[in-house]
């Protein structure tokens, strides 16, 4: 079942309207005016001050006049407050918009309103509109006397600006052949679509026409495309039953189109030659899609502790920027390794003692009948603190051992990955290998240390053990005593979890590819379960090894010798003892790990131009809600992204100009 799937009108989130308390202070905070013994903010203490915006100044009016619905110039506390409210709407996006061109705050748009805010706009500088041809007729009347509310504008809108480039098309083809050149068609798309390109789409117009005359249904379907791109999305997720990581051929795509949706052939043909252009490849993988997707508006609030840009772009990550990422990525796996750590001891420490319990007919009656009873015998002798015994030496370990395997796993993943962002699996596999015999030289003196601090309470009466003596006790190569069978427990143990947690993840992403929290806790936690169990066998032979035989216990001389011995005395069984023990350790262990490490990359972000986890907040898709103002609470949290999606949505972006000391 895929968790939190839903489609794109309802995966926004809502935002909860702050308090009337909390408002009217943020308010006074920003408020110069007085009117009627009542603080009023004028057009500048909203749009420069509160929102932070440098328009200039007939922008800066028109902005203003959105909250101010009387229409007075001033805005008011309850006109304050009323925009927070809209700005928690659902559609507060054509709302917004709405009353911008609402000029004077009756409900409805005149024809003289639009034209006098449309003049004003960087398109209108940029085409000449016939504001009194046949498509403003068919809204506005042809005596142009007609108002429309609400429901209507937001259809014009949408029309108005398709309207506007097929008249720049009219315009560029002077001879009336249907044809521009391509030139003429990367100039309409800069100047009158350019909320539509991203930067790989920008840099290819003229490649992806070969330098050939563009046609009139080429041109249509190049931005039907691209208005289009959320839906094409979902036709390949039709095409590879949900999977992103599956490459598909154009005719694959346009099978799932037609079964499907209204995609022509002729855009899919386009969708090709744009991604081969760009990936020289003749298969499309989802990356490529959200790769050349316009940014849409989503409403996905993120509150980030720090934001940094370490380069400008790819191109600029020198080899010390790469020490600094693996830096980075090492500093929070290992918080990430002691948070999962920490949460999982207790069954970790009955893990250990299970394995470590011999059922041989030389041994006698056994300590513990099974997990559980292992438990409350601990509680029961050693307190609840005894479930934590070994627990720093642990942290200590675990912290390094994460840290090194996270971002060991990240690195060789970023090296086998191509420009289109796509991995084989076996370099997925090849990447976790690498992370698990990477952890053996931080984990295998931390384990022994362990191991013989969890199993010292078992003997009643005994000397106290520390973990200093343990390490004197073997010196340094007795620290490493067991490595190979770690190394034989921790490689296949991180190349199977890892490409399962990518893929697992993958599957839980919503539909925009953005994954939750919890999803990702989910992902952590199925992808341990086969990771953990199938090395069960090489864990027990390595605890064998690293722990120290009590009188009348079997000694090991080393993993072929723990194997023989295990088998003869105990059956093949034992060699799967303490599998639910370690399966209940480890899959909630990974999962909190993992989740703690991508939130805090979410929150602390860095960006060295390298690779982001897959389904983070960051990604493209999505134009986050951050609070870089903190004053910008409750509705105000989506202001600045409101502003942005007039102009990006409907290409109807204000002048503005930097401000110099105002």
């Amino acid at each position: 079942m895929k968790l939190e799937s839903r489609s794109a009108s309802e995966n926004t989130m809502h935002i909860k309207r702050a308090t009337t308390e909390k408002l009217r202070e943020i308010f006074s905070k920003y408020a110069t005016q007085q009117l009627n013994g009542e603080p009023h903010m004028t057009s500048e203490d909203f749009v420069r001050s509160f929102l932070g915006q440098s328009y200039n100044e007939e922008s800066t009016n028109l902005v203003a006049g959105i909250a101010d619905t009387s229409k007075d110039g001033l805005i008011s506390f309850a006109e304050f407050q009323a925009f927070e409210g809209l700005l928690c709407t659902p559609d507060a996006l054509y709302k917004t918009a709405f009353q911008l061109f609402d000029r004077n705050g009756n409900g409805s748009v005149t024809y003289s309103e639009f034209v006098d805010v449309f003049k004003k706009t960087d398109l209108h500088a940029k085409i000449p509109f016939k504001l009194d041809g046949p498509f403003i007729q068919l809204y506005f009347g042809k005596d142009r006397r007609r108002v429309i509310n609400y429901v209507e504008f937001s259809q014009f809108l949408h029309d108005f600006h398709e309207e506007c480039a097929m008249e720049a098309f009219r315009l560029k083809d002077t001879s009336g052949s249907g044809f521009i050149s391509a030139l003429d068609f990367q100039d309409i798309m800069v100047n009158v679509k350019k909320h539509l390109l991203t930067s790989e789409v920008r840099d290819n117009l003229i490649a992806v026409t070969e330098g050939h005359k563009v046609s009139f249904p080429y041109f249509m379907a190049f931005n039907s495309l691209l208005n289009n791109m959320e839906l094409i999305k979902r036709v390949y997720l039709n095409a590879t039953s949900g999977n992103r990581l599956e490459p598909i051929t154009k005719d694959e795509l346009l099978h799932s189109a037609q079964t499907m949706s209204q995609i022509t052939p002729l855009e899919i043909d386009i969708l090709f030659q744009l991604t081969g252009v760009i990936h020289q490849s003749g298969r499309i993988v989802y990356t490529d899609l959200s790769n050349i997707a316009p940014e849409h508006y989503i409403k996905n609030i993120t509150h980030r502790l720090a934001e940094i840009r370490a380069v400008e772009s790819p191109a600029d990550r020198s080899f010390v920027i790469q020490m600094l990422e693996s830096t980075y990525r090492f500093t929070l796996g290992s918080v990430a390794g002691a948070v999962g750590a920490t949460a999982v001891y207790p069954i970790d420490l009955v893990k250990t003692r299970m394995q470590n319990q011999r059922t041989g007919s030389f041994i006698g009656e056994v300590a513990y009948r099974n997990s559980w009873d292992c438990c409350k015998k601990v509680i029961r002798h050693e307190g609840v603190l005894g479930l934590y015994r070994g627990l720093v030496p642990q942290l200590m370990g675990v912290a390094p051992e994460k840290a090194i395997k996270l971002t060991v796993n990240d690195l060789v993943r970023d090296k086998l990955t191509d420009k289109q962002g796509n991995i084989p699996t076996w370099g997925e596999v090849l990447a976790g290998g690498c992370a698990g015999a990477s952890q053996v030289i931080f984990t295998n003196p931390l384990e022994i240390v362990k191991i013989r601090l969890q199993v010292a309470g078992e003997i009643a009466g005994g000397a106290k053990v520390r973990a200093l003596s343990v390490v004197r006790e073997l010196g340094l190569f007795g620290l490493y005593k067991g490595a190979r069978a770690c190394l034989l427990r921790d490689v296949p143990f991180s190349a199977i979890y890892f490409p399962m947690y990518a893929h697992t993840k993958a599957v839980f992403a919503d539909d925009e590819g953005y994954n939750h929290p919890l999803t990702l806790l989910a992902a952590g936690a199925i992808a341990g379960i086969p990771a953990a169990s199938l090395v069960t066998p090489a864990d027990v032979i390595k605890t064998r090894l690293q722990v120290v035989a009590r009188t009348g216990q079997t000694t090991y001389t080393g993993v072929m010798d723990a194997v023989r011995k295990i088998m003869a005395e105990e059956g093949p069984r034992a060699f799967w003892k303490g599998t639910v023990a370690r399966v209940f350790r480890s899959s909630p262990q990974f999962g909190v790990t993992l989740v703690t490490y991508e939130l805090l990359q979410r929150m602390l972000y860095v960006d060295f131009g390298g690779s982001r986890p897959a389904g983070s907040d960051v990604a493209k898709a999505k134009i986050s809600l951050e609070r870089v103002n903190p004053d910008h609470i409750g509705g105000y949290q989506a202001a600045l992204p409101m502003l942005n999606g007039i102009e990006t949505k409907f290409g109807l972006s204000l002048p503005r100009f930097k401000r110099q000391g105002s």
